[in-house]
């Protein structure tokens, strides 16, 4: 039995087939080669075609068919991962509205907030375990009021990989973990959240019916496993926001296990069985892919919204004619803190972990005469380093205190010096994995098919390729350094936002 995952990035879509006995993985395909545009009318916003990322899913699933190193139909189950708290709009034909508004995009934060304090803080954290903030609620909220004529039309909403699951069943389903993400979820009463859907005026008729993550969200329709070559009616058996999946695909299922990505975004997820929220909602709590009214399995997620996207764009600035290996390399031969340069990676929209504020990349002592290519490239690790030492710290703080971190051996964690860094700003040794988020998705669909008797038996030949600990603390002085710049940095944002609501 073979197993298709499909993962739905922000900069393109990975699809891995997966051979569920072994677990080995057969072929994967990415596409497109160059990363998928983000569009952006205003500063700020951020929205992407959902047509583009169907067209892009099939277009990999037809590299990995063109691979010949398995039969198509021999795929039994459909899992697919996805970018969180995109909007996707679609009406009574399941024609889409508009494109989608995605997570980093900031436009709805100003109605969160209003939200957070008009519901109540203490009653938002104590059934939503978060704060509404720039989250799917908000952002469409921002559509009921700035675009009525499109509010209208919707018969349903959806995240990104609803989408995709309703291009290849023409079903639409979500479940408590999604509802969760979009901050529609009311944990103490086990319900959509009525304090959300009165305060925003929302109709419950938006909402998908409600599916366990892992179970059968529709079977492939006939057109579209021909035009596939695929098996008709195999189940889309598992959908999961993509840290989530992320923790999934590093078997990070229970209480205490942590896992962590550096992507265009940096995540660390940790699982928690307690209902627990961070007062100030720089940390965001959502149900786990495994939880269930009776096992409230919970992840703390901690994101940072510029890591790999910041790698990019210091590439494309700074590196156009090396490749990302030599980029690592070049990085490894400038000294430990960079000779005094500093970066706050902060440039892809307002941050949750700075109570949404919205400061942008600065770069800090740049010396014309002293810093080379190489300066530039180890800063901008070591910056980023230093923002997931930033996000772990909030974490100890709400009671979170992880003595290992998983992650998956790819995008910033390829380069030895950024994971040496990482795991000597934070102190937390880290296992490196194979497993990427299109495998966690066939794995995942594994289990919702009932290939797989438990989430154990999906991961009995997983081990870990590398261990890193901490090997100084010599980093510690930088990070303080960088610590102080990006206090300056909040303050003059709070005194910008004080001077303007004065005016």
């Amino acid at each position: 039995m073979l197993l298709l995952g499909i993962d739905i990035g922000t900069s393109s879509i990975k699809v891995s087939i997966v051979d569920a006995a072994s677990q080995k993985t057969l072929t994967s395909a990415q596409y497109p080669e160059t990363e998928s545009p983000i569009t952006s009318l205003q500063l700020g916003w951020a929205e992407q075609s959902p047509e583009m990322w169907w067209q892009h899913v099939q277009q990999a699933i037809a590299l990995c068919n063109s691979t010949q190193k398995y039969n198509p139909l021999d795929i039994s189950a459909i899992g697919i991962a996805y970018q969180m708290h995109g909007l996707v709009l679609v009406n009574k034909d399941q024609k889409l509205l508009r494109d989608s508004i995605i997570w980093c995009d900031s436009r709805a934060v100003e109605i969160g907030d209003k939200a957070f304090d008009d519901i109540g803080h203490e009653k938002c954290l104590s059934h939503l375990l978060n704060s509404p903030g720039n989250f799917t609620a908000s952002k469409l909220a921002w559509v009921k009021k700035n675009e009525p004529e499109i509010y209208a039309q919707i018969d349903k909403i959806m995240l990104p990989g609803d989408f995709i699951a309703m291009k290849l069943s023409g079903e639409i389903t979500t479940s408590i973990s999604a509802l969760s993400e979009g901050v529609f979820f009311d944990f103490l009463n086990n319900r959509l959240s009525k304090d959300i859907i009165d305060y925003y005026g929302f109709s419950e008729s938006l909402f998908p019916p409600i599916h366990p993550v892992f179970s059968n969200h529709g079977g492939l329709l006939g057109s579209i496993a021909e035009k596939l070559g695929l098996k008709a009616g195999i189940p889309i058996a598992y959908k999961s926001g993509d840290q989530p999946n992320n923790a999934l695909s590093l078997n990070v299922l229970n209480p205490g296990e942590v896992a962590a990505t550096a992507g265009t975004s940096g995540v660390i997820y940790g699982v928690s069985d307690e209902l627990t929220y961070d007062p100030q909602s720089r940390v965001n709590t959502f149900a786990h892919v495994n939880y269930t009214e009776q096992q409230k399995s919970l992840g703390v997620l901690l994101c940072i919204n510029g890591t790999g996207s910041l790698y990019r764009w210091t590439k494309n600035l700074f590196g156009s004619a090396v490749s990302y290996t030599q980029m690592n390399e070049l990085a490894n031969k400038a000294p430990l803190g960079s000779d005094g340069l500093r970066i706050l990676p902060f440039g892809n929209g307002a941050e949750r972990m700075l109570n949404n504020e919205l400061i942008g990349v600065h770069f800090h002592h740049i010396d014309l005469n002293l810093h080379t290519q190489a300066h530039i490239f180890r800063a901008v690790q070591e910056g980023i380093a230093c923002a997931f030492r930033y996000g772990v710290d909030i974490m100890r703080e709400n009671g979170m205190n992880p003595t290992v971190i998983r992650a998956g051996k790819a995008n910033l964690f390829l380069s030895d010096l950024f994971t040496q860094t990482f795991v000597n700003a934070t102190g937390i040794p880290v296992e490196l994995y194979k497993n990427d988020g299109s495998v966690g998705a066939a794995l995942g669909a594994g289990i919702g098919a009932g290939i797989f008797s438990s989430p154990a038996e999906a991961f009995i030949h997983m081990h870990p390729v590398q261990l890193i600990e901490p090997t100084s603390n010599l980093f510690e002085p930088v990070y303080q350094e960088w610590k102080d710049l990006l206090g300056k940095h909040l303050s003059i944002a709070k005194e910008t936002h004080l001077h303007t609501a004065v005016n």
